[in-house]
């Protein structure tokens, strides 16, 4: 299965959307319009471009330094059936895998979604909520406001209740 990715962009090699040096995926499409939005060219379900998430593993195998993956957006969980196998292709090339949403935790398990609920499957951190511009802080390591939580994804599933970490 090869769904295609609709994306606002990629950053090759960044060492500001989670640790080690990370390929960035930006999803094209946001229901959030958060005010402040780092990324509001985004927000849009229109534009971008579309590729094959296997085109996104091929490109990430040239640069040896690559740690992991940032999912970011717009929202990636929009697009989750599509991203959810990059993700998986990520975490099979030894990857680590962030994902951004604007959705909480809870919000996602609720959707009952099984495109979702593998994509959370396939991501180490989850950085939760909409950022709130009136919570902004810059001393916040990879989040843009006090309500949004960094989750260890997979203790959290497993242990069946919010696990926050660091990054």
């Amino acid at each position: 299965m090869d769904t295609e990715l609709r994306l606002a962009g990629v950053i090759k090699e960044s060492i500001v959307d989670g640790p080690g040096i990370r390929y960035v995926v930006f999803a094209q499409g946001c229901p959030h319009h958060c005010e402040g939005c780092h990324n509001p060219d985004t927000h849009p379900f229109e534009g971008g471009f579309s590729v094959a998430p296997v085109k996104i593993i091929e490109d990430i195998k040239k640069n040896k330094l690559i740690s992991g993956i940032t999912l970011s957006g717009g929202e990636p969980f929009c697009q989750a059936s599509a991203f959810s196998v990059l993700a998986e292709m990520a975490k099979d090339n030894g990857l680590t895998v962030i994902a951004y949403t604007g959705y909480t935790f809870e919000h996602l398990l609720s959707t009952k979604d099984p495109a979702v609920f593998n994509l959370l499957q396939h991501t180490d951190r989850l950085i939760d909520g909409p950022f709130i511009l009136a919570q902004k802080s810059l001393s916040l390591k990879f989040r843009g406001s006090k309500n949004q939580r960094v989750i260890d994804v997979n203790a959290s599933l497993q242990g069946g209740n919010i696990i926050e970490t660091e990054i």
